[in-house]
């Protein structure tokens, strides 16, 4: 399963956000594979694509950030999952 996880860093925590990602390099949580992650020039946000068999690990992961940081998780669908799902409707 692929989620869309996106994330806000509010300015009094950039300081702490940056020295854990240097210290773990923001690895997540093992069940869950990281895509891809991209930071939004100039600003505090990001947005990464994972993939994990369920949502239990992806929550372990927010959890594990939370404190720092507000994460917004949504489940994701491919074209080809997609495509079945639109053809259905028209």
């Amino acid at each position: 399963m692929l989620f869309i996880v996106s994330w806000k860093i509010c300015s009094e925590n950039r300081n702490h956000v940056i020295e854990r990602f240097l210290k773990t390099g923001g690895v997540p949580p093992e069940g869950v594979k990281m895509h891809g992650r991209w930071y939004a020039v100039g600003g505090t946000a990001g947005v990464g694509i994972a993939e994990a068999s369920d949502a239990i690990p992806i929550q372990k992961w927010v959890l594990e950030w939370s404190d720092l940081m507000t994460m917004d998780v949504q489940v994701a669908l491919t074209d080809e999952q997609m495509a079945p799902l639109l053809a259905g409707i028209v």
